[in-house]
């Protein structure tokens, strides 16, 4: 393939991508409804049925499914450079943003900005009460699923650990469940060897193996930042929100940022555009002075945390039409998928509810954020705007 009409592709690409990047709110499901309005519909570079596919791989893999659609559209249309321009387009207006807030936030103090900070909290609680019963009615809707959400919760709160709870589903959904196999459909049309997947996938091994080891013993050092965004990346099972109790775990349990911070800084991710992922950019803008901070630190965790979903969907993609036929495999992310559901609902109560409702007006306002989200699903943006501007109004009395 030529070089002219390679960059001139990745161009368009990167233009497309940095206009979704700025004006696709409500999250990664609203996400999807509009890279299909613009390539499907508008642009006509897929079609449905191969947009479907795509989708359904993306769904079925850890990571952030509207990020690695997106890589995955650019890396079909433009090769490995319509990818990545794909990537940096969709991801970095959020990604400044977030970048921003951190020294914004860090800055604010005296009682409105304590107030702010606190409405934030309290919009958290909102959104993520939202996505729990979401992600229920979809992920866990018959007895046995939600039993598997009843038990990876008791797992998860008992300390056992997120991770365990997860991989509990994965087994019992094996042992447990006989899905059907997906309906046969053309193969997608991609710019790629099963050689290149499977180099992938071993580069993802890889760094999952490596990077713990790198960062052995090196506190807060870069190895072990990038370590634990990677391993946290590569964990994220059912959407962008099962990141918040990983990363929670992962970052606030050591003190690298404080939980005041992380939740402020969820809550605020919730109004801008973008993949909820690019919150790495403010946790590692505010990582400890003795380790990667500011710009690098931001940098480190934003790549560490996409890179293994972006892997694993070029790891994926040669093979997924022989793969999504494979009921085991349906079977066990059916459970992992249910597990999920207990994991962000323990996420729920601790420590999004107890570190941020203490009063009557505490629950009213993430009650009064839950209502407007959920049953007159009023946009997020404006529920974060309200939820700040009402904190700011408690705080006064």
């Amino acid at each position: 393939m030529e070089a002219g009409p390679t960059w001139r592709r990745a161009g368009d690409v990167f233009a497309v991508f940095l206009r979704l990047g700025l004006t696709s709110f409500g999250g990664p499901i609203a996400h999807l409804g509009y890279f299909r309005t613009e390539f499907v519909t508008r642009l006509a570079w897929l079609s449905d049925q191969a947009y479907a596919d795509l989708i359904a791989l993306c769904q079925f893999l850890p990571g952030p499914a509207s990020s690695q659609a997106g890589f995955a559209i650019g890396l079909m249309r433009a090769g490995p450079l319509g990818a990545l321009a794909a990537f940096v387009g969709f991801t970095l207006p959020s990604a400044v943003l977030m970048f921003a807030f951190a020294y914004g936030a860090s800055s604010l103090s005296g009682p409105l900005g304590v107030g702010l900070i606190h409405g934030l909290k309290l919009v958290a609680v909102a959104v993520v009460a939202q996505a729990v019963l979401g992600m229920a009615r979809t992920l866990a809707p018959d007895r046995l699923r939600a039993a598997f959400a009843l038990a990876a919760l008791v797992v998860a709160t008992a300390g056992l650990g997120q991770i365990l709870a997860i991989a509990l589903g994965a087994l019992g959904g094996v042992l447990l469940f006989k899905p059907e196999a997906a309906a046969r459909s053309e193969a997608m049309a991609l710019p790629m060897s099963h050689r290149a997947g499977l180099v992938s996938l071993g580069l993802f091994l890889l760094l999952l193996i490596v990077l713990p080891l790198l960062g052995h013993g090196s506190g807060a050092g870069s190895w072990q930042v990038a370590g634990v965004f990677y391993r946290v990346g590569a964990l994220v099972f059912g959407g962008g929100h099962v990141v918040l109790p990983l990363l929670q775990t992962a970052l606030v349990t050591p003190g690298w940022v404080a939980e005041g911070q992380f939740l402020a800084g969820y809550g605020a991710a919730q109004a801008l555009p973008g993949p909820l992922f690019s919150l790495a950019a403010y946790l590692g803008a505010l990582m400890p002075p003795t380790g990667p901070h500011g710009l690098w630190g931001a940098s480190l965790a934003l790549v560490f945390l996409f890179l293994p979903g972006l892997l694993l969907v070029v790891a994926a993609l040669p093979f997924w039409s022989r793969l999504r036929h494979t009921p085991r495999l349906h079977a066990s992310m059916a459970g992992a998928n249910a597990a999920v559901v207990g994991v962000l609902a323990a996420a729920l109560y601790s420590p999004i509810w107890t570190s941020a409702v203490f009063t009557p007006s505490d629950f009213a306002l993430a009650a009064l954020g839950f209502i407007a989200l959920v049953q007159f699903r009023v946009a997020p943006v404006w529920v974060v705007l309200g939820g700040g501007l009402l904190g700011v109004g408690l705080s006064r009395f």
